[in-house]
């Protein structure tokens, strides 16, 4: 509506560029019946002036960036260019007539260029179009198009990421003919779009993850969340799960050919956000091309001709490690979903698990090559390059694989399943059924399964590396579930309990998260394995090493208290036997002496309890009164409950304050019947890990909860009156 000569008039001063006599012809140009045809010529003049703009971005820090402003971008939205692009592209789905106007692919390219350039630049615009739910839709029709695919999804990823609400994938026309008609470079793409669509948004700070606040949001939420409507969603999809193992386990070898990749890395160059990934890519192709002309001098001229026109190897690799990344994370979230056990049974027929294993050496846990990948500024071990990315990808891929799973022993060979047998057999006990079940032919084959090597590479693993944490994790998850003593052997006689003994107590490992998954795998490879006491034993053999491992375990009960619950619930096994074996290692054993001291146990109850809070619970410090419950119900089953009881009152009046642990203990056992006995929660995990039946849990929190002050085993009895404190509900603040 402004007239030509007033834009013409301020143009100069307000240095716009011309950007607003542009879009004035090509809101002209593109009038309803139009063809567009001068369209392109225009938007081939605005295009450059906002490259530029977005490339600084990208390049510059982006904080400096922030401060400093981006005028074109800026002059581009004002004088409302994204509206106009927008409806430019939309155009062909208004039209009812029966010749649908055909936009060309190549002003289709310009116009998301030119709408991501400006989403990059310019504060809110992504925004903008996010909350249009019709053109977010829309663009994923336009992936059906080889030539626009790139530019598509990668606009797509930067709107669906900062969109409030999940969209739902059901919404998207004709998904199923849609992905069945990517290629599997487009597939990989197309996974990095569906991360965001399949995870359950996270709620930000921590003290949202409050077991009170998700309890409460449970209570909200009464059907299935958006993503995991999605998830199902891509299940039912023809194929899809049977696609992405293809993709996760092909070597590079089997990559498409050159140039395919070649032109595809142009378009990335027009593309910015992987500036930085192609700059590094082409530094190694250039350290690659001098190498290989440096070696062999006599026939310059035709290597030179070869590394030209054949892409460096590390190039390949490089790309297909970020395939991967994107696929194994899809499978992972699906691995933890709702449907996990359809998930499971897919993985496992199209032996997802055998083709990782042919894959580790050579691709996923190769040697860092001198050229390493490294992007701008960053060191070769910080989280961010994508050889790191992948490994912790792939660990956490193996945990949700193995978590409670019988298909967890398709990560062993069939001789390593043959050796669980065989353990078995001389220990004189019987066999785990899924070990007899597991399907032969879906296992892992080569010198070594999964497992073993992940061991190898645990055992090499330098002390800081920020992998040990996963590793751990991964293994720990293979023990999980009801105790197996072939499992434990078959790990004990490849020397992980000193692997891990060395760390907590020889490197002095001070990382709070690592020495964590690290007692947590210790709990779990010890827990009634009387062998692993004698090993124990044999390499924490001074007093001074002893001392050393207290002190790790002392350093933070929530790190260590599934470590002291296996302890306490190995020492009780241990008492019930006559067996001259174990009552060796009972007198022996420095653990297990120190953890029969009454005193010991008490101390390490009275901290337990004295640390969490009903309104500081969360999933991971939950634990801490799960274990404090398996002291008191191990007390019980002896009727030493009052004992215990007595003694924790008057270690309260030691420390001057009555009533303060006891009545934190009644509010906290208060908030398990209201966590555990809902009817969603699964109380397998703690039957499984403890060997008590949940019945025996419920009847001692009612015991310990009863009303009646008379009652040896009710916590009321030991509050005197005066300091009572028990009535107050739970809010849920």
């Amino acid at each position: 509506q402004i007239t030509e000569a007033l834009l013409k008039e301020r143009d100069k001063q307000a240095k716009w560029n011309g950007i607003p006599l542009l879009l004035q012809k090509l809101y002209e140009q593109s009038h309803p019946n139009s063809d567009f045809s001068q369209c392109q010529s225009i938007l081939k003049e605005i295009s450059p002036l906002l490259s530029m703009e977005a490339m600084a971005f990208v390049t510059e820090d982006r904080k400096a960036a922030q401060e400093s402003t981006f005028p074109n971008t800026y002059t581009f939205d004002l004088f409302g260019g994204v509206d106009l692009l927008v409806e430019i592209l939309m155009r062909p789905t208004l039209i009812t007539q029966k010749k649908k106007q055909k936009i060309s692919d190549d002003l289709i390219k310009d116009c998301l260029s030119i709408l991501y350039n400006t989403c990059i630049c310019t504060e809110g615009v992504t925004r903008r179009l996010a909350e249009r739910n019709d053109f977010v839709l829309f663009l994923f029709t336009l992936m059906t198009n080889k030539k626009t695919f790139l530019q598509t999804a990668t606009l797509i990823e930067d709107i669906l990421g900062v969109k409030k609400e999940m969209i739902q994938l059901d919404d998207i026309p004709n998904l199923s003919s849609l992905v069945s008609s990517f290629d599997q470079q487009q597939l990989a793409n197309f996974c990095r779009i569906l991360a965001v669509t399949i995870s359950e948004l996270d709620t930000g700070s921590d003290d949202k993850h409050t077991l009170l606040a998700k309890n409460a949001q449970q209570k909200k939420n009464l059907g299935p969340s958006r993503a995991e409507i999605n998830q199902a969603t891509l299940l039912s999809i023809p194929g899809f799960i049977e696609r992405l193992c293809k993709l996760a386990t092909r070597k590079v070898s089997e990559t498409t050919g050159t140039s395919s990749f070649l032109q595809e890395l142009e378009e990335w160059y027009t593309w910015l956000d992987n500036a930085l990934v192609l700059d590094a890519l082409m530094r190694v192709a250039n350290e690659e091309a001098e190498q290989s002309s440096t070696e062999s001098s006599d026939e310059s001229g035709l290597a030179n001709t070869s590394t030209r026109t054949q892409l460096p190897q590390s190039m390949k690799i490089m790309h297909e490690i970020m395939y991967k990344l994107e696929v194994l994370y899809v499978l992972c979230v699906l691995l933890m979903g709702r449907q996990r056990n359809q998930v499971h049974k897919m993985i496992a027929e199209f032996k997802l698990i055998p083709g990782l294993n042919n894959l580790f050496d050579k691709l996923i846990w190769r040697k860092h090559s001198a050229s390493a990948l490294v992007l701008h500024g960053h060191n070769q071990n910080c989280d961010c390059s994508p050889d790191i990315t992948l490994k912790i990808q792939f660990l956490r891929l193996l945990q949700s694989f193995s978590d409670h799973h019988e298909n967890k022993y398709l990560l062993l060979n069939s001789q390593e399943l043959n050796e669980l047998s065989a353990i078995s057999h001389k220990a004189n006990i019987p066999e785990v059924d899924a070990v007899v079940n597991t399907d032969r032919s879906l296992v892992c084959d080569g010198k070594r399964g999964l497992l073993t090597r992940l061991l190898q590479v645990m055992k090499k693993e330098p002390a800081e590396s920020s992998f040990r944490f996963w590793q751990a994790r991964a293994v720990e998850s293979f023990l999980r579930g009801t105790t197996s003593y072939a499992d434990q052997m078959f790990l004990l006689k490849r020397g992980l309990l000193e692997h891990i003994l060395y760390c907590i107590v020889d490197s002095e490992c001070k990382s709070r998260d690592v020495l964590q998954s690290y007692f947590d795998l210790l709990g779990e490879l010890m827990k009634f394995n009387i062998d692993a006491f004698k090993r124990f034993n044999k390499y924490i053999n001074t007093d001074e090493k002893f001392q050393t491992f207290l002190n790790q375990i002392n350093s933070s009960l929530v790190d260590s208290n599934m470590l002291v619950r296996c302890i306490t619930l190995s020492l009780d096994r241990f008492e019930n036997q006559s067996d001259a074996k174990v009552a060796e290692v009972l007198s022996e054993c420095r653990l297990l002496s120190y953890m029969s001291q009454m005193s010991m146990r008490m101390s390490f109850l009275f901290r337990l309890i004295n640390i969490i809070h009903v309104q500081t619970l969360t999933q991971e410090n939950v634990s801490c009164l799960n274990t404090s419950l398996v002291i008191l119900m191990l007390a019980r089953r002896k009727e030493k409950l009052p004992f215990y009881l007595r003694t924790l009152q008057q270690m309260e009046y030691t420390e001057k304050y009555p009533g303060f642990i006891l009545n934190n203990f009644h509010s906290l056992l208060r908030f398990w019947q209201q966590h555990y006995l809902n009817k969603d929660k699964d109380s397998t995990c703690l039957e499984n890990s403890s060997c008590i039946s949940f019945t025996y849990w419920k009847e001692t929190v009612s015991i310990l909860l009863s009303p009646d002050r008379t009652s040896p085993c009710a916590i009321v009895s030991y509050i005197d009156e005066a300091y009572m404190d028990i009535d107050r509900d739970f809010s849920e603040e």
